[in-house]
């Protein structure tokens, strides 16, 4: 048995000023921008209720998309129930899958990142 749940929407920025994209989306979307924390890097990320997804923005390489992430309390196990369903490994970076969903879109299978899925996650069985 393993949970999961959606954690966050992730703005991908190709761009040379993340700060000048995380000002634009704090606006566009209503949301303070949170205090970068000293090994913020590439990343930003916008405040939001305790009982919304994050939103992230990432200094990228790659075309400008935005994705979302799944945290999952066993990584590995979510990875097959999601290639089960159709989805497919696209690679492994640092601590978490990118994947692709059977209709092209990407995402990413990452560790909890909002605390503990005990409450408001989905619980699967390793038959599921």
């Amino acid at each position: 048995m393993h949970r999961s749940r959606l954690a966050a929407f992730v703005i991908d920025c190709k761009t040379e000023d993340i700060d000048a994209a995380t000002t634009f989306w704090s606006k566009a979307l209503g949301k303070p921008v949170a205090p970068p924390s000293p090994d913020s890097g590439n990343y930003r990320e916008l405040s939001v209720s305790a009982e919304e997804p994050m939103i992230l923005l990432q200094k990228v390489d790659h075309p400008s998309r935005i994705h979302l992430d799944i945290e999952a309390d066993d990584i590995e196990a979510e990875v097959k129930r999601l290639e089960a369903l159709g989805a497919k490994r696209v690679e492994f970076i640092k601590r978490w899958w990118v994947m692709e969903a059977p209709t092209g879109q990407r995402f990413c299978v990452v560790r909890p990142q909002r605390g503990p899925l005990e409450s408001h996650a989905n619980t699967w069985n390793e038959s599921e």
